[in-house]
């Protein structure tokens, strides 16, 4: 890598500090009890006002459970495989497992919600900014939000601003499995479908 290209490559790290941190609805607090960095550095280093060393950056890296290249964005060396690493979140009881290595534009994810004492216990809520597409696999998923549930089978969807309080429990008696879809505040899905004569036609 010449010169430019590393610049290029730190010049994104804080964005994707930001975006490993709001995946797992984790407060600047949280990360740093788990790191031992502070929330300001913490802070400084999002907003890519810190610089970027191993001391700061191999905790980082552990915290989130990533690879060091794979948190700075390292170019590949020709595997072309995706490296699928499930993410446990004990606090809210599931399992994550990203399915997307880039940090840019929607986030995809799988989530694994289990059967037991977590699914029995009333999930905290979140509020971030975004919007959220779920698409359920298996089981049966409740969807908090804005006060209001809604219960989502395998093989329906739903969306929601995130900005709204919001959280994800078990509604049946089997594990959950679902997909999510997270974008920017004003994203919207654009769904393509096929009209009568066979042609290709958008619906937003």
């Amino acid at each position: 890598m010449n010169h430019d290209e590393v610049d290029g490559v730190l010049r994104s790290v804080g964005g994707r500090l930001r975006a490993l941190r709001q995946e797992r609805h984790a407060t600047l607090d949280d990360i740093s009890a788990i790191s031992g960095i502070s929330p300001s550095t913490l802070s400084r280093l999002e907003s890519g006002k810190r610089k970027y060393t191993l001391d700061l950056l191999l905790p980082l890296a552990a915290a989130y459970n990533v690879p060091l290249d794979e948190l700075v964005g390292a170019p590949q060396t020709g595997d072309p495989r995706i490296h699928l690493r499930p993410v446990a979140v004990p606090q809210q009881g599931r399992t994550v497992i990203p399915l997307v290595r880039h940090y840019g534009g929607p986030h995809a994810h799988k989530h694994v919600l289990p059967m037991g004492p977590a699914a029995a216990e009333a999930p905290a809520l979140n509020t971030h900014q975004g919007f959220n597409w779920i698409y359920v696999l298996f089981g049966r998923l409740r969807i908090t939000a804005g006060g209001a549930e809604l219960v989502v089978q395998a093989g329906e969807a739903a969306e929601f601003d995130t900005r709204l309080p919001h959280a994800f429990s078990n509604a049946g008696d089997q594990p959950v499995e679902f997909l999510s879809l997270f974008g920017a505040q004003g994203e919207r899905m654009r769904l393509k479908t096929w009209d009568e004569a066979g042609g290709a036609a958008g619906i937003s």
